[in-house]
């Protein structure tokens, strides 16, 4: 009897547009490269899916028209990055039938956009506007987010990426009275600390009451997430007085000279936080990205008058608060029981007796950023490895940590980040991932760490199955050469980010072992990265532009290179991939990858390299020739 093959596209119509509604965008408009079939089914259910997700890359208005049809009555959630979009593509973006909206990138629109949003979207219920109007000649006026506030009355969390200390302060209030009752999580990315004391004062009315009454001002306030000039006693306490609902505060300021008493926070400021008892998380953040600066007017006496109202809480973040010492972080530890996230940043005070008896308590930790504890040693990490939910440790830039904390770190079988930039450990250190964590282990960061070679990726790697992992940071590494990355491409890790900034010893031939690295035999050849840094990497020639041209690195998004000694192959390369970011000054790429403010750190990745070939389809012939052409003027690019 002979076998009748049947393709794919032979399937019952009904059937492949079931299955392509469980696909995300990228996906679907792969697969619809495939064939007619595909493509007249991709076009049909593009036209009433419910969620259009392209985060990925920066499509154009040209690219996106032809996705966004305007007769999608059932599209609910729309997330765009909006970097190649201005006010002519507002019609496209701005659906009437949407609850949630997410633009990222949106510097080169004006405050049109908050209007059209309010008076297009209202029943929109989640709302985030990344960078708007920050492109020079673009504004927003006090009236466009009048009109937001107004129009969306359904709205239940809004986030506002961008200054909005733009806007007139004696009319902010009046504005924010409109906003939706619903209303329950605000982030903001620039205010004022004024701006929100003044805003938020009318709430105080019968704060001295046992029973406040309902606040006029976001009276439901439950999640705030401001960053702002100033964390000061006032304005802590207006937002604890006058949010009676409120369970997650997240204050963060990186003030420009060092605050006066009367715009800083003090021991005072501290105990009134959580006055009713409600809040869950707690960040207090003073940022050095100007000035080096601390909360100079809290001590220990602070945490304790604070640690009193603070039994319910889950989740504690505190950053610069370098007159508290081991008392004031002990007092936390012991009486908030149920603790499971606990960040410390530039705790220059914090020592490892914090953590000498933590095994003692209740507490079951599962996330523990101790970044800038320069205090902490071995002894602080033995501690921590009681608990055995650990899922997140994050040691970064604790200089005294060598091989022992890493046999502690080894017995800890649920761990998913391990950030150790800039400790002592060695190589052989290592070695004590290897029997379990390693199996576990989603991200790791060895930057910095000096003593480290080329046999930490034996030391890690040698004899492992299958792994989770997906980023690792290899940075500055002075002993990491091309042999080292030769046997990261022979252990096969999906790796989706590789970070090798700032190590003299890599060079062509680490490109060309990553470009032809075979992942799995039997699925597919290719570099499976997503993000890849080789800036200031010092063996980097033409040679390697030539791999990192199409089809080697297919999806490949984020690319840092060193472009100052000779730009034109650089321009090349970026013109002939556009959507490859190509960071060439030193900038880190992406956001902060390690941020776990907000819970565990996690990535939702679409492949997306076959949608990249559909969209430049007609261009890649030129934008090759135009590079080989640069190739040919270039003589070295480091």
């Amino acid at each position: 009897m002979e076998s009748v093959e049947v393709s794919l596209d032979h399937l019952p119509y009904a059937l492949l547009a079931t299955i392509m509604t469980k696909l995300d965008i990228a996906s679907i408009c792969s697969i619809a490269t495939t064939s007619s079939t595909f493509r007249s089914c991709a076009q049909q259910i593009i036209s009433f899916l419910p969620n259009f997700h392209l985060l990925d890359i920066a499509p154009s208005g040209d690219l996106l028209r032809p996705l966004l049809p305007p007769n999608n009555p059932y599209l609910k959630s729309l997330k765009v990055d909006c970097g190649r979009l201005d006010d002519s593509a507002i019609a496209l973006l701005v659906k009437p039938s949407l609850h949630e909206l997410c633009l990222h990138n949106c510097a080169d629109f004006s405050g049109k956009l908050l209007s059209e949003i309010g008076t297009r979207c209202k029943d929109l219920r989640s709302l985030y506007l990344g960078s708007v109007a920050e492109k020079r000649g673009r504004a927003i006026h006090i009236s466009d987010l009048e009109e937001l506030l107004g129009g969306c009355s359904q709205l239940e969390a809004l986030i506002l990426m961008f200054d909005v200390s733009l806007f007139l302060r004696h009319n902010f209030a009046r504005v924010w009275a409109s906003a939706s009752e619903k209303l329950t999580s605000l982030e903001i990315g620039y205010i004022s600390s004024v701006t929100v004391t003044e805003l938020l004062s009318s709430n105080l009315g019968s704060h001295q009451s046992l029973n406040p009454v309902q606040p006029s001002i976001l009276p439901s306030i439950q999640k705030l997430c401001l960053s702002v000039d100033y964390i000061t006693d006032a304005m802590v306490g207006t937002i604890c007085k006058g949010l009676i609902f409120l369970t997650h505060l997240d204050l963060r300021d990186a003030p420009l000279i060092e605050p006066r008493i009367t715009f800083d926070l003090t021991n005072a400021g501290l105990q009134q936080i959580n006055q009713l008892g409600r809040l869950k998380h707690l960040s207090l953040i003073r940022s050095q990205e100007f000035l080096i600066t601390y909360f100079r007017r809290v001590n220990d006496l602070g945490l304790l008058l604070m640690a009193d109202k603070c039994a319910n809480m889950e989740s504690i973040c505190l950053g610069g608060f370098c007159r508290v010492t081991d008392t004031g972080f002990k007092t936390i530890l012991h009486s908030c029981s149920r603790l499971y996230k606990l960040k410390v940043t530039h705790g220059t005070q914090l020592t490892d007796l914090v953590f000498h008896d933590i095994s003692a308590t209740s507490l079951t930790l599962t996330h523990v950023s101790l970044r800038w504890c320069n205090l902490l040693t071995n002894h602080a990490v033995l501690s921590l490895a009681s608990n055995k939910e650990l899922k997140v440790l994050d040691l970064r830039d604790c200089r005294s940590l060598g091989d022992e904390a890493l046999q502690a770190i080894g017995t800890l079988p649920r761990l998913k980040i391990l950030l150790l930039d800039g400790s002592d450990i060695t190589d052989e250190g290592l070695s004590y991932l290897r029997p379990s964590v390693i199996n576990s282990i989603f991200a790791l960061s060895l930057r910095g760490c000096k003593r480290l070679t080329d046999k930490c990726i034996t030391a890690l790697f040698d004899g492992c199955g299958v792994l989770e992992l997906r980023e690792l940071d290899l940075s500055n590494l002075p002993n990491l050469s091309d042999n080292g990355v030769l046997l990261l491409a022979k252990s096969r890790i999906p790796l989706f980010e590789l970070r090798m900034r700032q190590c003299p010893l890599i060079g062509d031939t680490s490109v060309m072992a990553l470009a032809s690295m075979l992942v799995d035999e039997a699925r597919w050849h290719g570099s499976s990265l997503r993000l890849l840094d080789l800036y200031n990497c010092g063996g980097i020639t033409q040679l390697s532009f030539r791999w990192l041209k199409k089809p080697y690195f297919p999806r490949l998004k984020w690319l840092g290179v060193t472009g100052s000694v000779n730009r034109d192959m650089v321009d090349a390369l970026a013109r002939s991939r556009p959507f490859l970011h190509v960071a060439c000054h030193g900038e880190e790429l992406g956001a902060d990858p390690y941020d776990i403010s907000d819970g565990l750190y996690t990535h939702d990745y679409d492949e997306v390299d076959e949608f990249e070939q559909w969209l430049l389809e007609a261009d890649v012939d030129s934008d090759d020739e135009e590079l080989g052409d640069a190739e040919n003027n270039v003589e070295l690019v480091v």
